[in-house]
């Protein structure tokens, strides 16, 4: 997608203007949701026509007009063209979603990790997705391997899509959904010495949740996927920054880093990345 909206905007854009356009944006489902620089705000509809008129099976066009924020990680969003609708369905590796893109966070740009993640696991494995949202991660991992996976959020609505999902997954006999804060949810004393895997995918937040994680693997190890955002100079030097922030994060449990890698980029200089991280419960 990456230069793609570029060269549908070629003919319609001065070539001074076209140099403003972000090149990326999101197409989830029959909903596209892209990012216009302010100097372009008063083509913004002629931009999301083209779009809509170019990318076939596209029904609607948002303008995100702020930064995924709050507790629920959710962008504020302006129609410019097409179906005044949120809701859609999203497709991958075989599994269907249904996605409110106004009042739940979901990013289509996370589908190689989900895919990644999903191969790691094993047959009867107890896995817990501490920020499941609406249960991506959850499903491809529960898809692809018959493993019993807690798919945990604290907003109700990506909870009510969750349990939505898995059934159209047919995979609610492998899915738990739990509404409520992972926190509260985990210190309750039901997960302690229980997983075998723990996603935690809230780079912003997961290093808050590190000792609690920790106190829900099974005493005899099990595995934790530790996302972050790393401001680095280069990103060949994100990967090394990483690990550095995670050996000063687990300095005190006895722990291995298997793996790290960038996830994408989310800003100048910044990267979010995965570690997979085994850990003992002792």
């Amino acid at each position: 997608m990456t230069k793609l909206l570029k060269r549908l905007l070629g003919d319609v854009l001065l070539e001074t203007e076209l140099s403003d356009v972000f090149s990326s944006f999101d197409i989830i489902g029959d909903i596209a949701v892209i990012k216009i620089p302010d100097s372009l705000l008063m083509k913004k509809k002629l931009i999301g026509d083209t779009l809509l008129s170019n990318v076939s099976n596209l029904k609607t066009v948002f303008l995100q007009k702020t930064a995924v924020d709050g507790e629920y990680r959710l962008r504020g969003l302006e129609l410019i063209a097409g179906e005044d609708k949120y809701v859609t369905i999203y497709k991958e590796y075989g599994c269907q979603f249904f996605v409110n893109v106004a009042t739940s966070y979901f990013s289509p740009r996370l589908s190689t990790e989900r895919l990644r993640i999903s191969n790691l696991v094993s047959e009867n494995e107890t896995v817990i997705n501490m920020f499941g949202g609406i249960g991506t991660f959850s499903i491809i991992i529960a898809k692809k391997t018959p493993a019993l996976v807690y798919n945990i959020d604290s907003n109700l609505d990506a909870y009510v899509l969750s349990k939505i999902n898995s059934k159209l997954n047919k995979l609610q006999d492998r899915i738990v959904s739990l509404h409520g804060n992972a926190r509260d949810i985990l210190t309750s004393g039901l997960f302690e010495n229980k997983a075998d895997r723990i996603l935690m995918p809230l780079p912003e937040k997961a290093f808050e949740f590190i000792g609690i994680s920790v106190n829900c693997v099974k005493p005899s190890g099990g595995y934790l996927h530790f996302f972050s955002h790393i401001k680095s100079d280069t990103k060949s030097k994100a990967v090394i920054d990483s690990e550095n922030h995670v050996h000063s994060l687990f300095s005190n449990y006895d722990y291995q880093i298997k793996h790290t890698q960038i996830v994408r980029a989310v800003g100048p200089r910044v990267y979010q990345t995965v570690t997979d991280i085994y850990i003992k419960n002792s």
